[in-house]
C-alpha cells in the first residue's frame, strides 16, 4: 500500500552531542594502514580526491627519485585536466575512489563482511554505497555452505531439509525465476536433489542457519559541498529501520550547521584517505530493526510518498543484503587493460596518474600512459580470505555441485 500526499512529521534535526563546557563531544578512532600497499593506494586517491596538495611526512629523499616524482605529478595534473577541463571532479569518480579506500580500510579493521552498492528497498531503488555484515552466532555454518549468495527465493520457499519436495511446488514465485532459484541452490549446494517414483524432487542440505549480526550501511560523500539527495537518502534509512546502524562517511570538514541538517540516529566519521584515519565525529545510534518501518519512496516540498514495511518485509530485506553482501564482496569491479597496473592488491591503482582510477571513466587509448594489455586477473578470493571471515571454498560447494549432476 503506498500513501501519496502524506505530510511525514519525520525527524529532521540532529542534536548536537555537548559537554558540560557546551562543546561538541567528539570521539575519535585513529588507526594507520598497515599494509604498504593498500595505504600507498589510499595516500594517492586523497590527493585526487582532495584536489589539493598531499601533505606528506617530510623525510630524506635521494635526488635520482625527485624527477619521477615531478613526471607523475605532471601526468595526474595532465589527465585530470583532459578529464575534468572545468577542474571539477565528476561525482562519480570522486566516490569510487573514497569507497575502495574506505572499503579496503574497513576491511583492514573490522572482523565483517564488507560490500559495496547493494540494494536496500522493499517497495523503492535505495541502494547502499558501503555495507558491514558483522557475523552472528552461527556465521560458521552459514560459512560452510557455499563462497556465493545463496538465492533468496531458495531460503524463503517451502523446501527444508527433512522430506523432499517438488521445487515447482514449493516456490511462491513465477516459475521459470523458481526454475533458476532451485538450479542455483544446487550449485552452491543449499538443495541437494533426488529422484522419487520418476519426479525430480529437491530438500535442503542443512538448515539456514542464523549468521547475521548487525548491518551497518554507509553513504559516503567524501564532499558535503554536493549533498545531492543526501538529506533524503539517510531519511530513508532511518525511517524504514532495516539496519541496525546508518552511518554518513565523508572526507569533508564537518560543521555544526551540516549535523543539524542530518537524522538524529545517523552517526558520522570522517574518512581521511591520505593517513587512513577514520575519526568519529558523532556515533551513530541503533535503529528500531524488529518493528515496522516507513520506506519513502518520493519526497517533494510538502509532500511525500511512503509506503508502510511490516516487521516479516524487514527481516526478509536483510537477509537479501547480508546474503549479497557475503556472495558479493566490495571488489567486484574490472582492472584497467593496461601493463602499467599491478594486480597484486586486487585495487585499480594507476602508477602513471599516481592514484586510484575508476577504469571505465579514466583508462583507455585516449590516456597518454595507457599501454595496453589484458586486463589483470588479480586474486581476489585470496585477497578477500586473507582479511575477512569469508571461507572461499567450503565443502557445501562441492557437495552441491555433485547435487546438481543428479538433478540434471
Amino acid at each position: 500500500m503506498r500513501h501519496k500526499g502524506a505530510v511525514c512529521d519525520f525527524p529532521r534535526v540532529r542534536e548536537l552531542s555537548t559537554g558540560r563546557g557546551g562543546a561538541c563531544s567528539i570521539e575519535r578512532q585513529t588507526e594507520r594502514e598497515t599494509d604498504p600497499g593498500i595505504e600507498s593506494a589510499v595516500a594517492i586517491e586523497a590527493e585526487t580526491v582532495t584536489c589539493r596538495s598531499p601533505v606528506r611526512t617530510p623525510k630524506p629523499v635521494a635526488a635520482s627519485v625527485l624527477p619521477e616524482d615531478c613526471t607523475r605529478a605532471e601526468n595526474r595534473r595532465r589527465a585530470d585536466a583532459e578529464l575534468f577541463p572545468d577542474g571539477t571532479f565528476r561525482s562519480d569518480v570522486r566516490e569510487f575512489g573514497f569507497e575502495l579506500s574506505l572499503c579496503a580500510r574497513l576491511e583492514r579493521e573490522r572482523e565483517a563482511i564488507v560490500s559495496r552498492q547493494l540494494g536496500c528497498s522493499v517497495h523503492g531503488k535505495r541502494t547502499l554505497d558501503t555495507v558491514l555484515v558483522e557475523p552472528g552466532p552461527e556465521f560458521d555454518d552459514r560459512a560452510a555452505i557455499t563462497s556465493a549468495t545463496i538465492p533468496p527465493a531458495a531460503i524463503e520457499s517451502d523446501v527444508g531439509p527433512g522430506t523432499a519436495r517438488d521445487p515447482t511446488a514449493a516456490f511462491d514465485v513465477h516459475p521459470e525465476r523458481a526454475a533458476a532459484a532451485t538450479e542455483r541452490a544446487l550449485e552452491v549446494g543449499f538443495f541437494a536433489a533426488e529422484r522419487r517414483g520418476g519426479r525430480q524432487l529437491v530438500r535442503q542440505v542443512v538448515r539456514y542457519p542464523d549468521w547475521i549480526g548487525s548491518i551497518v550501511g554507509i553513504e559516503n560523500k567524501p564532499d558535503l559541498d554536493r549533498p545531492g539527495a543526501l538529506e533524503t537518502q539517510l531519511l530513508t534509512d532511518v525511517q524504514l529501520a532495516a539496519l541496525d546502524r546508518v552511518v554518513l562517511a565523508t572526507a569533508s570538514h564537518v560543521t555544526g550547521a551540516q549535523l543539524h541538517r542530518l537524522p538524529d540516529p545517523v552517526g558520522v566519521w570522517r574518512f581521511d584517505p591520505e593517513s587512513g584515519e577514520r575519526t568519529v565525529i558523532s556515533p551513530a545510534e541503533p535503529l528500531p530493526v524488529e518493528t515496522p518501518g516507513i520506506e519513502i519512496l518520493d519526497r517533494a516540498p510538502g509532500q511525500t510518498e511512503i509506503a508502510p514495511v511490516s516487521p516479516a518485509a524487514k527481516a526478509t530485506l536483510r537477509r537479501r543484503i547480508a546474503e549479497r553482501a557475503y556472495g558479493k564482496g566490495w571488489r567486484s569491479y574490472d582492472l584497467p587493460a593496461c601493463a602499467r597496473v599491478d594486480p597484486e592488491a586486487g585495487l585499480p591503482y594507476c602508477p602513471w596518474k599516481g592514484r586510484l582510477v575508476r577504469p571505465a571513466a579514466e583508462c583507455g587509448p585516449a590516456c597518454d600512459g595507457h599501454e595496453p594489455a589484458d586486463a589483470p586477473a588479480p586474486d581476489i578470493e585470496r585477497l578477500r580470505a586473507e582479511r575477512t571471515p569469508w571461507q572461499p571454498d567450503p565443502d557445501g560447494r562441492r557437495r552441491g555441485q555433485a547435487g546438481l549432476d543428479r538433478f540434471r
